[in-house]
């Protein structure tokens, strides 16, 4: 039997060679490593594994091809080297169907044991949608029951979103930059959030994601009748999250017109502008026709990430995107709360390289129930939105921040403030749209000025004056 290699270094390629049907070369191997080993090393390390005769070489220079030697082939000890061989992924911590789990244990396995795969048109040219169903009918009922007790019936669209804005500029922007791998505590996200203050020792692109995904939920906010499956909605959020983030800055809300490459997988996203202006119309041609919002959201988290249509932060734009429907139907948002980011990635992953949707249906299903708990929670606290409010909030906001950025004092205020409701707001809602401003504005501190959109700067210098 010949000599069993332990070195860490050779497993992976061992392995490569071990499942591969035909000699290799070079750049066939390497792809097949994901990319891990530099073309010079792979060079090397194939050269010292012919010297070991575990290798064979065919052909000169381009041209040259690997294979494993037979003896070596039939060698079961070689197949399950010891530095190739991983422990057992640990459990997660979402229920997860067998089917999920299988899917688990596969997008685990190394690298060099999982095949190169392209991007296949057939996985979203497949998809019909209200026939095509990713989710099971009990969830859909599921969720709908969660999301309506949360938000309530007979409210516009976006109401309830603007209800928990406060607590969701936080929780969604904290916990979509954490999956991002940002390092960033929800404490310093809270603190950079109200003050605009970046947490010591951090890096300025992480305080960067975390303001972006600030303006890309307000996006949602603040247009909730008009934001849809549509470029204008898509490209914008792109834009907003993509922000000082992404090498060149005109990528920002325009699909990419060049390859990119997925860290961590040994999947090949699609190819050529055309190709992919022609999978992205087709992508939001049949998200928009899905009926059932949570279809809908969750559709959107499978199939923007594995098209790939940005050069950069399409994970984050499918997190966003999945709250269009949810926004659309003043349903309570989802905002991945306490989700693993173990779990999203791998279940990222089994899209990318298995085109299985399993492991992921059960992380979206886990995760809005845990935003469901979160949110019905705070509008219990908050109680029924009042309608006047509601009715008049373009108004309200605009008000509240004129008086704190021309730094207007008590007297000035009270005069100016009835002198626009006289203007704008009808005679029988007149004295209460006042009442409203001015408690606003009592009301108004450090922690809460993002709400009308101000600086803190901004902020301070009104204090002064209003005290």
């Amino acid at each position: 039997m010949p000599k069993v290699i332990h070195e860490k270094e050779y497993a992976p390629l061992l392995a490569v060679m071990t499942v591969a049907e035909a000699a290799l070369s070079v750049e066939q191997i390497g792809q097949r490593l994901g990319g891990q080993i530099a073309r010079r090393t792979l060079q090397r390390r194939l050269a010292e594994l012919v010297k070991k005769r575990k290798l064979v070489p065919a052909g000169e220079k381009r041209g040259r091809r690997y294979r494993l030697r037979p003896e070596v082939e039939q060698s079961p000890v070689m197949v399950v080297a010891e530095e190739s061989v991983s422990p057992p992924p640990p459990a997660s911590v979402i229920p997860l169907s067998e089917s999920a789990r299988e899917t688990r244990t596969q997008v685990m396995r190394p690298m060099a044991l999982r095949s190169p795969v392209g991007y296949s048109t057939k996985f979203l040219r497949d998809y019909q949608p209200n026939v095509t169903r990713y989710l099971h009918p009990d969830q859909r009922e599921k969720l709908m029951g969660l999301g309506q007790v949360s938000a309530g019936k007979g409210q516009p669209a976006g109401a309830l979103l603007r209800q928990v804005m406060d607590r969701l500029l936080i929780d969604l922007s904290w916990n979509s930059s954490r999956l991002e791998g940002n390092t960033y505590s929800l404490l310093e996200t809270q603190r950079l959030l109200a003050m605009g203050e970046g947490a010591p020792g951090k890096q300025a692109v992480e305080a960067q994601m975390i303001l972006n995904h600030k303006a890309a939920i307000e996006l949602l906010a603040e247009q909730a009748t008009e934001i849809g499956f549509n470029r204008y909605t898509l490209c914008n959020l792109h834009a907003l999250l993509a922000e000082g983030l992404l090498p060149n800055a005109q990528g920002a809300g325009r699909l990419r017109d060049c390859a990119v490459a997925v860290s961590g997988s040994v999947f090949h996203p699609l190819e050529g502008p055309q190709l992919l202006d022609e999978h992205f119309a087709l992508f939001l041609c049949k998200a928009e026709a899905i009926e059932n919002a949570f279809e809908q959201a969750f559709f959107a988290m499978v199939h923007l990430p594995y098209l790939q249509p940005f050069e950069d932060v399409n994970k984050r734009v499918s997190r966003l995107a999945a709250n269009i429907p949810l926004v659309r139907h003043n349903l309570a948002p989802l905002s991945f709360v306490d989700v693993p980011q173990d779990d999203y990635v791998h279940a990222i992953l089994g899209v990318y390289e298995l085109n299985r949707i399993d492991y992921l249906r059960d992380v979206f299903v886990w995760a809005y129930e845990r935003s469901c708990n979160r949110y019905g929670a705070v509008r219990q606290i908050l109680g029924e939105p009042d309608p006047l409010r509601m009715k008049y909030r373009a108004q309200l906001g605009r008000l509240v921040g004129a008086v704190v950025r021309e730094q207007k004092n008590k007297q000035v205020a009270a005069s100016w403030i009835a002198e626009q409701a006289t203007r704008e707001v009808v005679m029988a809602d007149r004295d209460r749209f006042i009442e409203l401003v001015e408690t606003e504005l009592t009301n108004l501190h450090e922690g809460n000025i993002t709400r009308f959109r101000l600086r803190p700067s901004e902020y301070y210098a009104w204090k002064a004056q209003w005290e």
